[in-house]
């Protein structure tokens, strides 16, 4: 697809608007004290990925791929680590966190997958990825803030948003060969459709008894008997399709295209907005406060994100200005 900066540029503002969101979605009274965590987790997954079907579709058909039992084993395992194991973290991070907070823990999951992918890939790694790291573990610190007892932050909510980040970076890093084979856009979908269907037989377990006992034992009674459709009125349905159709679908195709009509470097801009945008939504909608342990997280995150992504933007940079300065050379009249 043809490059088109000021599109992609439109792409990246409705991408980063649509992810800022999600976290107060899924806290706002009309979803959180209506639809069970575990029910709104599968359902948002399932009914996005069937959006993302006949894009996916489209895009296998251009690319002439077809894929086989080794794309569909990959696909199982990238969907278990995204939805039944990152997301159901997140939900759970979310329902017991602040979502502000939650969406600045959630938005180092691209530092991670850097670090990952130097781990168990042996993707380079520069000193500029690991100063990003550093800062964000920093941000990290002033989130809790250790030294204040009852600043109002959960520390499991925290644990659970790192550990969702975690995992979604594994997710990402894993589906890299399957995502330069297929496109993006496939492995999301496949993801979505085969995490949540992964997730909801584990549901369907907790209307058995021996699933219920096992649960149970596991301290795992979210699980059990969890209405999939229950909830879903006048009034709770635009939150619902929001969450399930723009935040889980429409979000990914969004980011797709803008890096196509730009770069990956570029459109890894969302999640440097994000940290900002997100925790005030969360203020102009929840209530949310942002103390000054938040404030000082957020500055240390967008330190570490603006070390992660502009040595990346002037590497893109670099090689267009030595090919314009070469044209406009050759273009001089000979003496």
């Amino acid at each position: 697809m043809k490059k088109n900066p000021t599109v992609g540029y439109v792409y990246i503002a409705l991408c980063t608007l649509i992810f800022s969101t999600m976290e107060v979605m899924l806290k706002m009274p009309a979803v959180s004290g209506v639809f069970k965590p575990m029910q709104i987790t599968v359902d948002r997954f399932v009914i996005g990925g069937l959006c993302l079907l006949p894009i996916a579709a489209s895009a296998l058909k251009k690319r002439g791929v077809r894929l086989n039992g080794h794309d569909l084993a990959s696909l199982a395992l990238t969907g278990f680590l995204c939805v039944p194991v990152s997301m159901v973290l997140y939900q759970l991070a979310i329902s017991c966190g602040r979502a502000g907070m939650v969406a600045v823990l959630f938005s180092g999951n691209p530092l991670f997958v850097t670090l990952l992918a130097f781990l168990l890939l042996g993707e380079a790694i520069r000193w500029n990825n690991i100063a990003a790291l550093a800062l964000e573990v920093c941000g990290i610190v002033a989130i809790i803030n250790p030294f204040s007892a009852g600043a109002g932050i959960s520390l499991p909510s925290v644990v659970m948003a790192i550990l969702s980040a975690l995992v979604f970076a594994l997710y990402s890093v894993l589906g890299k060969k399957l995502t330069a084979r297929c496109g993006g856009i496939v492995v999301t979908c496949g993801s979505f459709l085969f995490g949540g269907g992964e997730l909801l037989l584990l549901l369907l377990l907790g209307y058995t008894a021996p699933g219920r006992d096992v649960y149970g034992a596991l301290g795992l009674a979210m699980f059990c008997e969890v209405p999939l459709l229950a909830g879903i009125s006048p009034a709770t349905l635009p939150y619902f399709l929001f969450i399930c159709v723009v935040n889980s679908a429409a979000g990914y195709v969004f980011h797709m295209l803008a890096m196509e009509k730009t770069s990956a470097a570029t459109t890894s801009l969302v999640f440097f907005f994000k940290p900002v945008l997100a925790p005030l939504i969360a203020l102009a909608v929840l209530g949310e406060a942002i103390t000054a342990p938040m404030a000082v997280g957020i500055a240390f995150f967008l330190a570490g994100s603006l070390c992660g992504i502009v040595p990346k933007l002037l590497a893109e940079r670099r090689p267009a200005g030595i090919a314009e300065e070469t044209v406009l050379e050759e273009d001089l009249p000979e003496e």
